[in-house]
Parts: C-alpha cells; sequence; structure tokens
C-alpha cells in the first residue's frame, strides 16, 4: 500500500491510529473486481452506518448549507456524523467533517489501483461561529483507503493528530473530551476495523 499511504496526513501531535484488512484472490481480475465493489462503497458515505455494525454511528453527505444531499462523495462535500448518546451543541447534535482531499486511480490491468478519502473536523454549517464542531480539534484527520496490489485488496483507515476539540462552551468541552480521549485510546478501533471488513465482503 505505499502508492496509496503516501496520501496519508503527517503524524505531528496527539495519537494515531490504524486498522487495516485484507483479501486475496487466484487472479488478479477477480482483485479487480472486489476493489470497484469497495471503491464503491467507500464513496457511499450514506450507507456507511450499515458497514459499521449495530448501534454504531450514521453518515451522511450535505450541501453547503448542512443540508442532506443523496450522491456519492466527491472532494470538498461535507458529512455529519450522528453518534450513539449526547450529540455536541457547536454541531446541533452531529459532528461535522469535510472531504479535504480524494485521489482515485484505476487501472484493471496494472499491478496497483486504489481510492484515498481524507476528511477532517470543521465548525457545523448550520451555523456562523467557526467553533469546530467534533469531538476532535480541526488538526485531526482520518483517511479512508481502499488499495489493489496484484492479487491483494486492502481497506484501511488512519487516524492522524488526533486531540479532543477544546473549543466551545463546557458541556461540548467535557463531551469531546470523554469521547476524544476514548478514540485516542483505541476504543474506536473496534468500530473501524468492523466497516473495513464489511468494505470487502463479496456481494
Amino acid at each position: 500500500m505505499a502508492i496509496a499511504k503516501a496520501h496519508i496526513p503527517e503524524q505531528v501531535e496527539g495519537e494515531q491510529n490504524d486498522v487495516e484488512y485484507y483479501v486475496d484472490f487466484p487472479s488478479q481480475g477477480e482483485a479487480h473486481k472486489l476493489f470497484m465493489l469497495a471503491k464503491s462503497r467507500i464513496k457511499d458515505i450514506g450507507n456507511w452506518g450499515a458497514l459499521t455494525g449495530p448501534a454504531s454511528s450514521n453518515f451522511a453527505i450535505t450541501d453547503t448549507a448542512g443540508n442532506p444531499a443523496f450522491k456519492t462523495a466527491e472532494k470538498g462535500d461535507i458529512l455529519y456524523i450522528d453518534m450513539p448518546g449526547p450529540g455536541s451543541i457547536a454541531g446541533s447534535g452531529v459532528d461535522w467533517v469535510r472531504i479535504e482531499a480524494m485521489e482515485e486511480f484505476e487501472d484493471a490491468l496494472g499491478e496497483s489501483e486504489y481510492i484515498v478519502l481524507t476528511v477532517r473536523p470543521i465548525a457545523n454549517p448550520k451555523k456562523t461561529d467557526a467553533l469546530t464542531a467534533h469531538f476532535f480539534s480541526h488538526k485531526s484527520t482520518n483517511t479512508f483507503i481502499v488499495e489493489r496490489t496484484g492479487n491483494r485488496v486492502v481497506a484501511s483507515v488512519h487516524g492522524r493528530n488526533e486531540m479532543p476539540n477544546t473549543d466551545g462552551n463546557l458541556i461540548d468541552k467535557a463531551r469531546n473530551i470523554i469521547v476524544g480521549l476514548a478514540g485516542r485510546h483505541g476504543l474506536s478501533g473496534p468500530h473501524w476495523q468492523i466497516f473495513v471488513e464489511n468494505l470487502l465482503k463479496a456481494e
């Protein structure tokens, strides 16, 4: 995964987390078919909740005003994450991120092909303030990758510079510290492990 991983932001401060899952095939053609399926799943963000297991978060792409937009993911799209439990006041009950980078390369006959999608916490588009509306700070990122190399398809999630968001009111600060510290110490790992395994499930 050296090519795709080159797109992961540099780790500077805070914590980092990495989860990965792979499937090997007898032929490159079979591996390409699964890559294409997983690529379509990773771009279908509205269905991510079904890939993260029962009682998990719901995800949705929105327009610039924060209203749901039923489309496949593109660079610049805004997303919200509706987690179980109390949501942030700043986020109107949900956490907000933007797709700040998205790279795709498709080559069924080549040695490698991939899709890389990186998101970063942002302010609530429904409000005029500039406070980050997410349990992690604006410096944090999550990068989602599906890559085929030869006969192997790999799905992975990479958290970088994970630090609790201490912007905003006392209630949000307490909530973000609790949720953010849980994520930093690996409690989000099982959640993303289920996600990457389901990305690579055959139809």
